[in-house]
Formats: structure tokens, sequence, C-alpha cells
């Protein structure tokens, strides 16, 4: 089960398993996907044809921006463990915890945003990771103040390398 949400008023609950059949709010869902290469897809469904380009990709926060025939989407999703932790009240608690942020995959830091000291609010872009020829913006998990950046402009980076630390 994943839930995305599109708007503060549009949210879509869907269910897949891996080969399997695809549901949005309940309802079957068929598409052909083909991969054009750099994050570019063509995209048929219920006789229409889309295309579609992934701008951005922040893994650790599941945002996502689409570009979905010229109009950019941007796309927030949770999975069945934040939709559990939601239900026990305890999203907050967890964010607030994070004391550095780490690669979600490996890459090339193209841009730092932030310095030793700089206090940041949840969801500032920190870093800029290359991963696959797609620019991801690394967002701070929570509030807190840059304590120390551990890679350098260029860095090639590995998945789990922490990148910035926190107070």
């Amino acid at each position: 089960m994943l839930q995305v949400r599109t708007s503060p008023d549009q949210l879509w609950d869907i269910d897949y398993t891996s080969g399997g059949p695809i549901t949005v709010n309940g309802q079957p869902f068929t598409w052909d996907l083909i991969p054009l290469g750099n994050g570019r897809y063509h995209l048929l469904h219920e006789g229409r044809s889309y295309s579609a380009e992934l701008v951005s990709a922040d893994y650790a926060t599941k945002a996502f921006v689409l570009q979905l025939n010229g109009q950019r989407l941007e796309l927030q999703a949770k999975d069945r463990f934040d939709l559990l932790l939601d239900k026990l009240g305890m999203s907050n608690a967890v964010v607030s915890k994070v004391n550095e942020l780490k690669a979600p995959m490996p890459g090339l830091i193209v841009a730092i945003r932030v310095e030793p000291g700089q206090s940041v609010q949840k969801g500032d872009p920190l870093l800029v990771l290359e991963a696959m020829k797609m620019e991801n913006i690394l967002k701070a998990p929570g509030d807190g103040t840059v304590t120390g950046i551990k890679v350098g402009l260029r860095d090639n980076v590995n998945k789990g390398q922490v990148l910035i630390q926190f107070s």
C-alpha cells in the first residue's frame, strides 16, 4: 500500500505487488510505460498518450517532482510504515531525532546550499546529489542547526554515507 498526495485535497491510495496488478483508489489501473532514458518515459493509459519526466526525487522524504505533458506535478508518498507512524502519532517524533543526513544512493555532490552554523527547517534544501543523470535535492529531515558538512563539492558519495550532521 502506498498513499500519494498530489495536492492538499487530492490523495491516491495505490496497491501493488511486484509483477502483480495495480489498483488506484480500489479500481484496477492498467498502463504501458516505456523508459526513454534520462528519467523520461512514455505512458499509455486508457487510450491516451502521456510524456513523463522525473524532474527530481528525494527518496529520504519520498517527495518527487514530475513533468507530465509539460505540467509540473509535485508528489508526496507515504508507504505502510509512514502510515503506521502517522496512525500511532509518532511521525514527528522520528523526524526530530535525526542527527545526520545520509546519502540515499551513490552519486555526485553538485551543489551545497548550507554551511556550518546555519539553522535549517524541515524541508529546506541542503545538497544536490546527481545520480543516474538526475539531480536530487536532499532536504532537511527536521529543524536544527548544521554542525558539520562531511562532503565537498564534486565529491562522489556512497549510499548511506553521512553527508551533513545536525544538532
